[in-house]
């Protein structure tokens, strides 16, 4: 099939897109295993996109068995330059209320138990080549641009820039540990940014997040902990206005480039090309295909 430029993964609340037409349903096979679901292949006004329920539909699989590694490079065979992330999120500072958007410009990890690259794992046949790029801005700029003003175009409060925590779950956290991130000054804390945006990074794919913020998380004195029940609510409000913010993203990605991070690994790849096993080069083809002779 042709390729498909732009992917939206779409978080808790957010399981299909009515938006889009033409649909086709993609399997994918890959070198980690099965994705979370299929990908769903369609159209936007004439602009291909490609959709996929970050937790399965039905919501069935939790933030730290996500199989992200799979996920992604399932956006990486499909050809997806821009991939757009939905994430239901908690406030960690006031001003960022339910209902809010929030498109962060950094990232903290509070992971444990969670693969974070495509080059570091020998169960999976990936030993014999060693990768190293910097994440020092994690999330691109543009596309983080873009969703920003699809946002503020639904008339929805959008807030630009701000640390995105991302804990292991599936539990919330401590009043502790909430009181912790706020005094850091993170803005929101949610738990599937991270790999996400790691891998996405290594796979020459620019990403963003769409942030949808859901509660107070456990710190704020005034307001209810956060429940399931709390969550669920916020993101039946949310979920149309995440999807028309999409809408309006895949509209002005239409005539976009390539993404500027296209060509990341080049120069990233330390190992000597000699050493590279040819069933890593035959795995990770997608990855790294290019750079090799």
């Amino acid at each position: 099939m042709e390729k498909v430029h732009i992917g939206v993964i779409g978080g808790s609340g957010v399981y299909d897109m009515a938006q889009l037409h033409d649909i086709v349903e993609v399997r994918l096979d890959t070198p980690f295993g099965p994705p979370s679901d299929a990908y769903i292949v369609g159209t936007i006004e004439g602009q291909s996109v490609v959709f996929l329920p970050r937790h399965g539909r039905g919501h069935r699989i939790s933030p730290t068995r996500l199989n992200s590694r799979a996920n992604i490079y399932g956006f990486k065979m499909l050809g997806v330059e821009y991939l757009i992330a939905i994430s239901a999120c908690g406030s960690l500072q006031p001003q960022y209320k339910p209902g809010d958007v929030v498109i962060p410009d950094q990232l903290f990890d509070r992971t444990r138990q969670r693969s974070s690259s495509f080059f570091d794992d020998p169960a999976a046949g990936t030993g014999g080549l060693v990768v190293h790029i910097s994440v020092a801005e994690p999330f691109c700029s543009i596309l983080s641009r873009v969703c920003a003003d699809a946002v503020e175009t639904t008339g929805h409060t959008v807030h630009r820039g701000g640390t995105f925590v991302t804990i292991e779950g599936p539990r919330f956290s401590t009043k502790a540990e909430s009181h912790v991130f706020k005094q850091l000054g993170f803005a929101i804390v949610g738990m599937t940014a991270i790999p996400e945006a790691f891998l996405a990074r290594e796979a020459g794919i620019s990403y963003a997040i769409m942030g949808h913020v859901t509660d107070y998380d456990v710190w704020h004195e005034t307001e209810a902990p956060v429940t399931v029940d709390m969550v669920i609510q916020q993101l039946h409000a949310n979920a149309e206005v995440a999807k028309q913010s999409v809408v309006n993203a895949v509209l002005a990605l239409k005539n976009a480039p390539p993404s500027p991070y296209s060509d990341i690994l080049r120069g990233a790849i330390i190992t000597q090309r000699s050493f590279i096993p040819p069933d890593v080069v035959a795995r990770l083809n997608f990855l790294i295909g290019k750079y090799l002779p």
